[in-house]
Order: structure tokens, then sequence, then C-alpha cells
């Protein structure tokens, strides 16, 4: 049986893309937990945020994760899954962990080319570079604490793609 494979990080960080990616490149199953939060919730995080604030939306967010993970799965997370250390835990025991880090100026940049705010609120309502430096301050750790493997997010989808990989292959190989 094949464990799934948990994509962390913060936003604009590759995980959908990525994701994708590397279930195509496995032959697995794919899933956003985001994505699958707003097709079960039919409204937008933006939407839920405001009707039920961030303790609400962590908690769907919390149970999208659990009803997502399966085995020979790629699941890509919300930026915040890691604010809770059950979902931590959870993502270590169930599966692969893996952090797709990036500096936040990269992050701000993509995030800029590629704006979706209607799914990403901001967090601090101030500028998305200083935000995604103040995130990647409060998250980093977090991350870290639940990943199995660090891969470097400032390269091509297919670069990160063909590094998950091989660590993973490496891991197993250990």
């Amino acid at each position: 049986m094949s464990l799934p494979i948990f994509l962390i990080g913060a936003r604009g960080c590759g995980k959908t893309t990525v994701g994708e990616a590397l279930a195509a490149a496995l032959n697995y199953a794919f899933s956003d937990t985001d994505h699958y939060l707003q097709h079960v919730a039919q409204q937008t995080v933006a939407e839920i945020v405001a009707q039920e604030g961030w303790e609400g939306f962590r908690a769907r967010e919390t149970a999208s994760l659990m009803a997502v993970t399966a085995p020979a799965s790629v699941i890509a997370t919300g930026g915040g899954m890691v604010l809770a250390e059950h979902n931590r835990s959870y993502m270590r025991e169930h599966g692969q962990v893996i952090y797709l880090r990036a500096d936040a100026a990269v992050l701000a940049a993509r995030l800029q080319a590629s704006p979706q705010e209607e799914q990403r609120p901001t967090l601090t309502g101030r500028t998305i570079t200083d935000e995604m430096a103040d995130v990647l301050a409060e998250r980093d750790a977090l991350y870290l604490h639940a990943a199995h493997h660090v891969i470097d997010a400032m390269q091509s989808p297919e670069h990160i793609v063909r590094q998950v990989i091989e660590t993973l292959a490496q891991a197993r190989a250990s």
C-alpha cells in the first residue's frame, strides 16, 4: 500500500501545481484540501471566513484533510494546515509530508502574478510581500516540524517533482 504524500507550505509555493504533476508522474490520485472544502461548502474560502471566522474555516480544513486522505494520493494542503498540532501529527502518521519551501519574496511575486483574492483572503491586511514575510516567520518552524522532507520550491515545477520523487525513493531505500 502506497502512503499518501502531503504537500505543505505557504500560499504560492506550488502545492497545487506540483501536486497535480507529481500525482500524474506517480499515477496517484490528486486532492487539494482547499478545493475539496470549497466544493463541499459551496463557498469560497473568503466567504467561509467572513461567515464563520478563521476558527470555523480551520475546523472545516481539518475535516477536509481527513476526508481526502487515501492511499496512493498526493494531497495539496492549505497553507495554514500546520497551525493545528493535530493536523501536523495526522499527516506525519498517515503519510509522507513534503514541505515546499520558498522565500517570502518569491511567494509574494508568484501571488501577485496570479492573484486569487476571492480564494485567498488576506491574513493581515498588509501588502502581500509583508504578509508573506510574517506568515513564514510564524509558520516556518511548524512546516519544518511537520515535514519528513524539505524541498526547495524556488525552481520549476518539473524540477521539484523530480526532486520529490528522488527524495522519496532514497527514503524508501534507507
